[in-house]
């Protein structure tokens, strides 16, 4: 039997120049320094918005405008804990992207008027709601799936498991 010697990877000699967990670990802070910079300019826009609705309010009496822009506001807030959730966990939490996204669809039924709306889009927006509220539904009934893909040690799941194993795995007789 000639057994031949396992080829070198041609990208060993990379490694001794480029430290590849270095470079992720830059490129996660500078993924974090993004989302805060997200963070601040959603914070900035929150701020202009909620000027713009006690302007709308104290001008005008369009209270159809008015809900369109505390919607808005509404949604900006829970894009904010999106990614609040994500500088946590490191990880987008399925449940408040649903829930952002029906508030975006009735924010754009009150907008344009259910009654101005053509009955296709009207059904469309009923299957689509209808698709989020199931989802939104499965995420509350199982509120370890985010946490258990994002694979921290704040899941409960997790957590209980590790220590059960651990339990075990003290409890077995050791042979020597």
């Amino acid at each position: 039997m000639n057994k031949h010697k396992r080829l070198k990877s041609k990208f060993l000699f990379c490694d001794r120049w480029l430290n590849r967990r270095a470079i992720v670990n830059n490129m996660d802070a500078f993924q974090d320094l993004i989302v805060i910079f997200l963070c601040l300019g959603l914070f900035a826009v929150m701020l202009v918005q909620l000027w713009g609705i006690f302007i709308a309010l104290s001008q005008s009496s369009d209270y159809q405008q008015v809900t369109a822009k505390i919607l808005f506001i509404l949604i900006l807030v829970e894009l904010f804990r999106l990614l609040m959730v994500y500088l946590q966990e490191h990880s987008i939490s399925v449940g408040v992207a649903v829930e952002v996204t029906i508030v975006s669809v009735l924010r754009e039924v009150i907008v344009h008027g259910a009654l101005d709306i053509s009955w296709i889009k009207v059904a469309s927006i009923c299957g689509l709601l209808l698709i989020l509220g199931g989802l939104l539904l499965v995420c509350a009934k199982t509120p370890h799936m985010d946490c258990m893909s994002a694979n921290t040690k704040f899941c409960p799941l997790i957590h209980v498991d590790e220590l059960h194993t651990s339990n075990y795995q003290e409890e077995l007789p050791r042979h020597h």
